[in-house]
């Protein structure tokens, strides 16, 4: 699946979590879905995400690139709200990346503490 607008990914997701960040500053959970939501606590965003994650798996698996871009963005949509209610800052995952950009995957993970 194809658009023709110029919108970056990028783009979306930082007018996305200014919009969670601005729903969240209202508060209002009878007027906004975030903020109800956010209002529920962190394990509840939690389990919405969760609840996302399969959803997106099973769009994937079912082939159908319309509603796993449906479901990505919903996806994205509740790790932004999960984020908000943890206190983690988008800029603080940002930083993870950017550390992990001259990094391959393999090494990333070497490098990580046992558990």
């Amino acid at each position: 699946m194809t658009d023709s607008s110029n919108t970056s990914l990028g783009a979306a997701l930082d007018a996305l979590l200014a919009t969670i960040e601005a729903r969240a500053a209202e508060g209002n959970g009878s007027a906004s879905y975030t903020a109800k939501l956010l209002g529920k606590g962190t394990a509840k965003c939690a389990e919405k995400l969760g609840e996302e994650a399969v959803e997106t798996i099973i769009a994937a698996v079912q082939g159908n690139p319309s509603d796993l871009a449906h479901e990505a963005a919903d996806l994205l949509y509740h790790l932004g709200v999960l984020l908000k209610s943890a206190g983690v800052a988008p800029e603080d995952v940002a930083r993870v990346l950017e550390n992990r950009r001259d990094q391959s995957g393999l090494e990333e993970k070497a490098s990580r503490p046992t558990k």
